[in-house]
C-alpha cells in the first residue's frame, strides 16, 4: 500500500497513532548520511528511510526497497517540493539532511514541512545563512574567539599588505574544494578577483574538527574536538578524538555564537601563536560522526530527541578513541539499483509494515 498523502498540523507522528517514528536522511551516497543511519538504525523506535540523487548510492541499501527514494539535487528547482512529496507518500517524520545544498532551500521551506507534520533537523535559516557564508562566519565571530585576517577578494585588496603564504578560497562550499594557497605578492595580484571568493590568513598549526551537539534552544551539550591523524587524497581515514578544554570551549563558543542547533561540526586551526583560530563550520552532521559516536556521545539519536522535545543532559562528557577507516562494500542484484530508478514517485510500502517495522 502507500501511505496516504495527508498529515495534518498536528505534532510529529501523530497522523500515524502507534507507529515507529520514519526518519529519512538524504544524501544517502555520503559518509555523513551513513554515520547517520548507523547510528538511528540501532533505535527500535526508528523507522530509517534513505535519499539520494544517485541509485549508486550506497546509503539506499542500508534499508528495505520500499524505504528507498530518488530526489532531486539540493540546489534543482523545484527540490522542496519534489522531497515533500516524497515524505508525504513515505509517511516521513523526520528529515535529516546531511548534503550542503540542501541545507538553505528546507530552512527556508520550513513552515511547509511542519505544516505537513514532518519536522527537519536543522538549524535555523538565520543561522544557516551565517554559517554558510565564510566572510559573514569570519565577521559574525570576530570577538568571540580566534579568527584569521579575512577579507573579500575584490578590487580593495593589496597583495603587499599580506603575510604569505595565505588562502584564497570560495565564500561557500565545504571541503577543500576551490581552496588556493598562494605563496607570493606576485601570484596573488595574478589572480582574478571576484566577490565570490575570500583571501584569508594561513594557519600553520594543527587542525581540529569540534562536534557539537545543541538542543533546538542553542544550549550546548556536548563538543568533542577530533584530530586529523592519516589523510588520503583529502579524505581521512585515521584519526581521534581528544580533551582539549581550549578547543572544547572554542567549538561551544562558535555553536552559540552563530545560532547552531542539533549537530555542526567546527572546524579551527591554530595560528602562529598556538591559539585555535576559525576555518569554517558546517552546520550538518560530519563523515566523520561515527568517532564522535564511538567516544560516547551519540549525536544522531540525541539530535533526533531533542527535535522530539524529549528532555537531554545539561553536558554529555566524551571519553579519547582512536579510529582508522577503510572501504568496504555491499553486494547486489544488479536489479536492486535499477528499480530504484524506475518509478520514484511511487514508493510501495508493504501491508504487514505496521505489524513489523523494518
Amino acid at each position: 500500500m502507500t501511505v496516504p498523502d495527508q498529515r495534518g498540523t498536528g505534532p510529529l507522528g501523530s497522523g500515524r497513532p502507534g507507529r515507529v517514528l520514519r526518519v529519512l536522511v538524504t544524501g544517502a551516497g555520503g559518509p555523513a548520511a551513513i554515520a547517520a543511519m548507523k547510528s538511528l538504525r540501532a533505535d527500535e523506535s526508528v523507522q530509517l528511510l534513505a535519499a539520494d540523487m544517485d541509485p549508486w548510492a550506497a546509503g539506499l541499501y542500508l534499508v528495505p526497497p520500499w524505504a528507498r527514494t530518488l530526489i532531486p539535487a539540493g540546489a534543482a528547482p523545484g527540490f522542496t517540493d519534489a522531497l515533500l512529496t516524497r515524505c508525504l507518500a513515505l509517511g516521513v517524520d523526520v528529515v535529516l539532511p546531511t548534503v550542503d545544498s540542501e541545507l538553505r532551500p528546507l530552512a527556508h521551506a520550513r513552515e511547509t514541512f511542519t505544516a505537513a507534520g514532518i519536522g527537519l533537523l536543522l538549524a535555523p535559516a538565520a543561522a544557516l545563512d551565517v554559517i554558510l557564508d565564510k566572510l559573514a562566519l569570519a565577521e559574525h565571530c570576530a570577538g568571540v574567539v580566534q579568527v584569521p585576517r579575512t577579507e573579500l577578494f575584490g578590487p580593495s585588496v593589496d597583495p603587499a599588505s599580506w603575510t604569505y603564504p595565505l588562502i584564497v578560497k570560495p565564500r561557500e562550499g565545504s571541503g577543500s574544494r576551490g581552496i588556493i594557497t598562494v605563496a607570493s605578492a606576485a601570484e596573488l595580484a595574478g589572480l582574478d578577483r571576484s566577490p565570490s571568493l575570500i583571501v584569508q590568513e594561513f594557519l600553520p598549526g594543527e587542525e581540529y574538527s569540534v562536534d557539537v551537539l545543541a538542543d533546538a534552544a542553542g544550549h550546548v551539550i556536548a563538543s568533542v574536538p577530533r584530530l586529523r591523524a592519516r589523510v588520503d587524497s583529502g579524505v581521512s581515514i585515521g584519526g581521534l578524538t581528544v580533551h582539549d578544554p581550549e578547543v572544547e570551549q572554542f567549538g561551544r563558543s562558535v555553536a552559540q555564537a552563530t545560532g547552531i542547533t542539533f549537530v555542526a561540526n567546527v572546524q579551527c586551526r591554530r595560528d602562529h601563536h598556538g591559539s585555535p583560530a576559525l576555518l569554517e563550520v558546517n552546520p550538518r552532521m560530519p563523515g566523520t560522526l561515527g568517532l564522535t559516536i564511538a567516544s560516547g556521545v551519540d549525536m544522531p539519536r540525541l539530535a533526533l530527541a531533542a527535535l522530539l522535545g524529549r528532555p537531554l543532559p545539561a553536558t554529555i562528557e566524551f571519553r579519547e578513541r582512536a579510529v582508522v577507516r577503510f572501504l568496504d562494500e555491499l553486494f547486489l542484484d544488479p536489479a536492486d539499483i535499477s528499480s530504484v530508478g524506475l518509478n520514484p514517485e511511487i514508493p510501495k510500502i508493504p501491508e504487514n509494515l505496521e505489524a513489523s517495522p523494518a
